[in-house]
C-alpha cells in the first residue's frame, strides 16, 4: 500500500473543499485531495449552478408571453425543454475548468479520485493509499434526503441528483417540499410549459418570514403553480407517466413526474468515522464554533457541518479553516450575519433574525421598519414593485432583514456586512445609491427608521424655527 504525508487533507470536493485546497497549497502547504465522484460537487452539477440555469430559461420564456405592459404583445414560447437542458449542461461546462483536476494539480495540490476513510486518527486509505496529514478537513458535503413514504420504492422518481439529466418535458410534475429548491423547481417548470403542483406537508418556505414568504408563494399562485399546504404525503401509487401522491389527511395529486425536494442528508456513510474517533450530530458531524471535530485534527465544513447549508457557508468555512489549520489562530465561525436567497420571481432573502425570532429575543426593545418597493422609482419602470424590505432594528443598529421582491438576493448582501460589522443604520442612511436603481430600496428603508424621529418631532421643529430665526 502506498503512503502519502501532507499538512493538510481535504476530504470531498466541492465548493468548500476546493477553497480550502486552493487557499492552503497557495499559502506553502503540503496538501491532498479526496474526491470519489464528481469534481465541484453538489453545487456545480447538481445545485445551485444547474437551478439558476434552469430559471433563467424560464425567466426568458415568461418573458415573452408576458410583455404587453411593456407594449410588446405577447406570444407562446415555443419550448424546447431538451434545448434549455443544453443551457443547463453548457453553463456548467464552462464553470467546470474553474473546478477541475486540471486546475487543482497545476496549484500543487495532490488529486486523488477516490472516496476516503478513516483507519485511525490522522489516517486516511483512498483506493489502496494510506495518506497521514497533520490536519484534515471533511467537506463531504450532502445528498438528497429520500423519504420514507409509503409505496415511494415501486415509483419512479427524481431529485435534484437525477433532475438535470431528464430531458423529456414533464407534462405535470409533482413536487414533493415546499422549500427553496422545490419552489425554485416548480417556477422554472411552469414558466417552460409544465403544469406543476407543489405538496408540502406543513407550511410553504418554511424558514422565512411568513409575511415575506406569503409574497412570493402568491406570485407563484398567480403563475399557476398549485401549492397544496398541510399536505403530508402518506401513499405514492403509479407507474412512469401516472403517479399518484396521497396524503394523510385524503388529498390526492396526480402527475406525470415526481420530484423529492424534501431536504439533504449529510454524507457521513463512507467516512468510518468511529475509527477516528470523530462523534456524528443528528445533522451531520459534531464541530464546535471553530469547526472542530470531536478529534481536534480534524474539522468539518460546509453541509457535512450540521449547520446551514449554503455553498456560501461552506466558502465562508473555507477561510475560517485556512486561518486556523494553517496559521494556529483561534478563527471562530459565527452565523449571525448568513444570509441566504430563494431564486425564484420576485426573490426571497433573509439575514439575522426574523421578525418572530427578533421579537423573542429583544421583546419591547425591537422596532421593525418596512419599505415596499411600489415607492422605488426603477422598480416602476420595469413593473417589479411586488415586493418589501424589513428591517428589524434594535437601539438603531440591524438585527435581521427580511426582503422579497426583485433582487432581493443582491440587496441582502449589504445587510450582512452591516450585521458583520455591527454597523449602524445611519451608516446605510447615509450612502448614496445611484438614481434610479433597485439599491436605492436599502437606502430608503435605513431612511424609513430616521424619518418619524425627524419629521414628527416637536424638538427638532423648534430648533429648525429657532436657526431661521436667529441665525442671519
Amino acid at each position: 500500500m502506498k503512503r502519502i504525508k501532507c499538512d493538510l487533507l481535504v476530504i470531498g470536493a466541492g465548493s468548500g473543499g476546493l477553497s480550502v485546497a486552493a487557499g492552503a497549497v497557495q499559502m506553502g502547504a503540503k496538501v491532498v485531495l479526496l474526491e470519489g465522484h464528481k469534481m465541484g460537487g453538489d453545487c456545480l452539477n447538481y445545485g445551485c449552478v444547474p437551478s439558476k440555469a434552469l430559471l433563467a430559461a424560464g425567466k426568458a420564456a415568461y418573458a415573452m408571453a408576458s410583455g404587453g405592459p411593456f407594449g410588446v404583445s405577447p406570444v407562446v414560447p415555443d419550448v424546447s425543454y431538451s434545448a434549455a437542458k443544453d443551457h443547463v449542461a453548457g453553463v456548467i461546462e464552462t464553470i467546470a475548468p474553474v473546478d477541475s483536476q486540471e486546475r487543482f494539480e497545476g496549484l500543487g495540490v495532490q488529486v486523488i479520485r477516490e472516496f476516503g476513510r478513516f483507519v485511525s486518527a490522522r489516517e486516511v486509505e483512498a483506493g489502496g493509499q494510506r495518506i497521514k496529514a497533520r490536519r484534515i478537513v471533511v467537506a463531504t458535503g450532502s445528498s438528497p434526503l429520500v423519504p420514507p413514504i409509503d409505496g415511494l420504492v415501486d415509483v419512479p422518481y427524481l431529485t435534484n441528483e437525477t433532475l438535470f439529466d431528464l430531458r423529456e418535458q414533464p407534462e405535470h410534475l409533482l413536487i414533493i417540499g415546499g422549500g427553496p429548491i422545490g419552489m425554485e423547481m416548480a417556477q422554472a417548470h411552469r414558466r417552460l410549459g409544465s403544469k406543476v403542483t407543489v405538496i408540502e406537508g406543513g407550511k410553504a418556505l418554511p424558514k422565512d418570514d411568513p409575511e415575506m414568504a406569503g409574497i412570493v408563494l402568491e406570485r407563484l399562485r398567480e403563475e399557476g403553480i398549485e401549492i397544496a399546504e398541510g399536505a403530508m404525503a402518506a401513499n405514492i401509487t403509479g407507474t412512469a407517466g401516472h403517479i399518484t401522491v396521497t396524503a394523510k389527511d385524503g388529498r390526492a395529486f396526480t402527475g406525470s413526474h415526481l420530484l423529492l425536494a424534501v431536504g439533504r442528508k449529510a454524507n457521513v456513510e463512507k467516512l468510518d468515522l468511529e475509527k477516528a474517533g470523530i462523534e456524528r450530530s443528528k445533522t451531520g458531524i459534531k464541530v464546535d464554533d471553530r469547526l472542530r471535530t470531536s478529534n481536534r485534527r480534524v474539522y468539518a465544513i460546509g453541509d457535512v457541518a450540521g449547520g446551514l447549508q449554503f455553498t456560501h457557508v461552506a466558502g465562508y468555512h473555507a477561510g475560517i479553516i485556512i486561518r486556523s489549520a494553517l496559521f494556529g489562530l483561534p478563527a471562530k465561525a459565527p452565523t449571525a450575519h448568513i444570509p441566504w436567497a430563494t431564486y425564484t420571481e420576485p426573490e426571497l432573502a433573509q439575514v439575522g433574525m426574523t421578525e418572530a425570532e427578533a421579537k423573542e429575543a429583544h421583546g419591547d426593545a425591537l422596532e421593525v421598519v418596512r419599505f415596499d418597493y411600489a415607492h422605488n422609482d426603477r422598480a416602476i419602470a420595469e413593473r417589479k414593485t411586488t415586493g418589501r424590505i424589513k428591517l428589524m432594528v434594535v437601539k438603531g443598529r440591524p438585527v435581521g432583514v427580511s426582503i422579497a421582491g426583485h433582487q432581493a438576493g443582491e440587496l441582502i448582501a449589504l445587510w450582512s456586512m452591516a450585521i458583520a460589522n455591527k454597523m449602524k443604520l445611519s451608516a446605510v442612511a447615509g450612502m448614496v445609491a445611484p438614481y434610479p436603481t433597485i439599491a436605492e430600496v436599502n437606502k430608503r428603508a435605513a431612511g424609513a427608521y430616521f424619518s418619524p424621529r425627524l419629521f414628527d418631532s416637536t424638538l427638532v421643529k423648534r430648533a429648525v424655527w429657532l436657526v431661521q430665526r436667529l441665525v442671519p
